[in-house]
C-alpha cells in the first residue's frame, strides 16, 4: 500500500514537471512579443529591448526555464507583464473565487444527480428512466455559454431575482453554479444508474430480498453503499475538470476567477499569469486524481492487488 501511494506520488509530480516545460515552451514560442504588446504600437526598438531585458526575455530559453522551475519551487511565480503585480497575489485573490464556484456547482450536481441515478436504476426501462436518461443527454449536450446567457436572460433580465455578474451578495453565485453544474450532473447520473445496476444484479441483493427485507432498506443499506464507490471517483474527477474549465462561465458571468483572469491574460500575453493559472490548474487536477486514487485504495484495496499484479505479470 505504502509503495502503490509513493509511486502515484512520484507519478504526480512527474506530470505536472511535464505540464511546466510543455506550457513553458508553447508560451514562449507562441509568435508575438509581449514586450511589444505592452508598449503598444508607438513603442521604439530601444524601448522593447529595454523592456524585454527588464521582463528577462532577452536570455536564452533553458536559462528561462530553469529559473522559472526554481522560482516556482520557491513559490515565486514572478510579476505580472500588465500591471507588475506579483502573480501570487492575482492568484491568491482568484483562486478561492473558482474553487467556491466549483464546491457549490459539484455539491448541486452530487445533490441532483444520485437521487436520479438511483431512480432511474430501480426503475429501469421505464417512463420515468427514459426521461431521465434523454434529459441527461439533453444536458450533457447544452453548451454552457448558452445555458449562462438563458439563464441571465429568465432570472436577471426578465424577472430580476438574481445579478447577472460579479461575486458580490451570497447569492450572486446561485446562477454561473446552475449553470456550470450541468456537465457533471450528466455524468455523475448515468455513473449512478450504471453502477446501480451493476450492483443490484448481484446475489447478495437477491438473497437479502428474498429474506424479506424491505425494497428501500435493499436500495439504499446494502445496493447503493457498493454502488457509490465508482462515483465517488467520478466526483473526484469532475472536481478538477471543474476547477480547470471554468472559463466560460466566468466570463459570461463576469466571476472573479481563474478562469476569467486567464481570458484577460491572454488577451495581454501576460505569460506569468497564464503559466501561473495553467500550473495551477493542472496541480490542482493531478492532486485531486492522487486523492481519489489513495481513498480508493482504501475504500477497496482490490485496486492495488490487481495493479501489482498486473505489472508483474
Amino acid at each position: 500500500m505504502a509503495y502503490y501511494v509513493l509511486r502515484r506520488i512520484i507519478n504526480a509530480f512527474v506530470i505536472l514537471l511535464l505540464v511546466s516545460l510543455i506550457v513553458f515552451l508553447l508560451l514562449e514560442l507562441a509568435p508575438g512579443d509581449p514586450a511589444a504588446m505592452q508598449l503598444g504600437h508607438t513603442a521604439t526598438k530601444e524601448g522593447v529591448a529595454q523592456l524585454r531585458a527588464e521582463l528577462g526575455l532577452d536570455r536564452p530559453l533553458h536559462q528561462r526555464y530553469l529559473s522559472f522551475l526554481v522560482d516556482t519551487l520557491k513559490g515565486n511565480l514572478g510579476r505580472s507583464y500588465a500591471n507588475r503585480r506579483p502573480v501570487i497575489a492575482e492568484i491568491r485573490y482568484a483562486f478561492p473565487a473558482t474553487l467556491e464556484l466549483s464546491v457549490v456547482s459539484l455539491i448541486i450536481a452530487i445533490i441532483i444527480g444520485v437521487p436520479l441515478g438511483i431512480t432511474s436504476a430501480v426503475h429501469q426501462n421505464s417512463l420515468t428512466d427514459k426521461v431521465i436518461r434523454f434529459s441527461v443527454i439533453l444536458d450533457i449536450s447544452i453548451p454552457i455559454f448558452w445555458l449562462g446567457m438563458m439563464l441571465i436572460l429568465v432570472f436577471s433580465v426578465i424577472f430580476a431575482l438574481l445579478p447577472s455578474y460579479g461575486r458580490t451578495e451570497w447569492y450572486s453565485i446561485i446562477l454561473p453554479a446552475v449553470s456550470m453544474c450541468g456537465y457533471p450532473l450528466g455524468f455523475i447520473i448515468r455513473m449512478t444508474r450504471s453502477s446501480m445496476l451493476e450492483v443490484l444484479r448481484n446475489e447478495y441483493i437477491t438473497a437479502a430480498r428474498a429474506k424479506g427485507i424491505p425494497e428501500r432498506l435493499v436500495i439504499y443499506k446494502h445496493a447503493l453503499r457498493n454502488a457509490l464507490i465508482p462515483v465517488v471517483t467520478i466526483v473526484g474527477l469532475m472536481f478538477g475538470t471543474l476547477m480547470g474549465g471554468a472559463v466560460l462561465t466566468e466570463t459570461v458571468f463576469a466571476w472573479p476567477g481563474i478562469g476569467r483572469l486567464m481570458v484577460q491574460a491572454i488577451f495581454s500575453r501576460d505569460y506569468p499569469i497564464i503559466r501561473a493559472g495553467i500550473l495551477l490548474s493542472s496541480a490542482t487536477f493531478i492532486l485531486i486524481n492522487l486523492v481519489v486514487d489513495i481513498a480508493y485504495t482504501y475504500i477497496n484495496p482490490a485496486v492495488v492487488i490487481y495493479k501489482k499484479d498486473k505489472t508483474s505479470s
